[in-house]
């Protein structure tokens, strides 16, 4: 008899952790063993869930680098023991997690799957309550023994997308995630349909390695038209500044004002990394394509490609707190490091 799969649930907080209690209908944390209650749906998958919860609770906006950390190290801590984990959080901020979780977590072949909810798991409508038993369902999934999706993902509204692919589009609706640049690894319907094509599997084969080291000097500049010299000045010489994301038009482009060459130049002498993602939701850069990218590529600004803001500023921050050369940070920022990059 095959043994019942065994699944981590990692509450960080967020709303899908809130319950209406009292007369007054405020929202309060509830704990693990209040969200059986309130989805009791969760005793009949018949898996083995066990929980670990924060203390306290923490609003995805305040989401630390210190907190990454703690996941992952509790991933590791308990990594043996479960076949899968699910990582309760906010969503204003869950694609830079699940962005820096999949960089943190090498060699990983177990699912962590990343869910949350825009309305409280206690309230009548909430999505909660799908969202969370999916996402168990797929932490658990197996296919002769393996897992079907050993990465970090999101899940979110009947889809699973990459977690280094996804960002938050909408504020208010139950779909609040997108992938514009990666297809889906999964969706829900009657039955779970996985896209085994999308899916990343690490090449390396080994113990799982977690490295929790970020340099958080790092800024995003995003260019818009009327951009003030001064504003630019200042942010390239803040004190102890190591990398920029330079968030640019299009393809990659910035305008050809000579003061902006000029002081990017100026970034590259100071030995802080620049990084070129384009501002529009889906697409690439392609440094070079046009002049005024031409003049980026030969300064030594790093083409970013088709990275997500969020996967963009924590790899930099990651690869920056790496101890390596200025040339091996530029050589593994072009690089797919865990499916990042197409």
């Amino acid at each position: 008899m095959d043994k019942k799969p065994a699944i981590l649930i990692i509450y960080t907080g967020g709303t899908i952790g809130m319950a209406q209690k009292g007369s007054d209908g405020g929202l309060t944390p509830v704990k693990f063993d209040q969200i059986l209650e309130e989805v009791p749906e969760l005793n009949r998958l018949g898996y083995d869930l066990s929980a670990v919860t924060f203390n306290p609770p923490i609003d995805s906006s305040n989401m630390t680098i210190a907190i990454w950390a703690k996941i992952a190290n509790t991933i590791k801590k308990n990594y043996r023991f479960f076949d899968g984990f699910v990582i309760l959080h906010g969503t204003d901020t869950m694609a830079y997690t699940a962005s820096a979780l999949s960089f943190m977590l090498e060699n990983l072949d177990k699912p962590v799957v990343m869910t949350g909810s825009q309305l409280p798991i206690g309230i009548l409508r909430t999505d909660g309550k799908e969202n969370l038993i999916t996402s168990i369902e797929i932490a658990a999934a197996k296919k002769n023994g393996i897992a079907i999706v050993p990465e970090v993902c999101v899940y979110f509204d009947n889809k699973l997308f990459r977690g280094n692919r996804t960002s938050k589009r909408h504020a208010d609706h139950f779909s609040a995630f997108d992938s514009v640049n990666y297809p889906l690894l999964a969706k829900a319907g009657v039955e779970i349909k996985f896209f085994q094509e999308n899916i990343y599997y690490s090449g390396n084969k080994g113990i799982l390695k977690v490295n929790t080291k970020f340099d958080e000097r790092v800024v995003i500049l995003k260019i818009f038209p009327g951009m003030s010299k001064t504003v630019f000045e200042n942010i390239i010489d803040i004190p102890g500044l190591k990398g920029i994301v330079l968030e640019s038009f299009g393809a990659g482009n910035v305008p050809t004002n000579t003061w902006i060459s000029s002081l990017i130049k100026k970034a590259i002498r100071k030995k802080i990394v620049m990084l070129n993602i384009t501002q529009c939701q889906g697409g690439a850069v392609n440094m070079g394509q046009y002049e005024t990218s031409l003049e980026l590529l030969k300064a030594g600004v790093v083409n970013g490609k088709d990275m997500t803001s969020e996967a963009a500023v924590t790899k930099l921050m990651f690869l920056l707190g790496q101890d390596l050369s200025q040339e091996e940070i530029k050589m593994h920022l072009n690089k797919n490091m865990s499916g990042e990059i197409s």
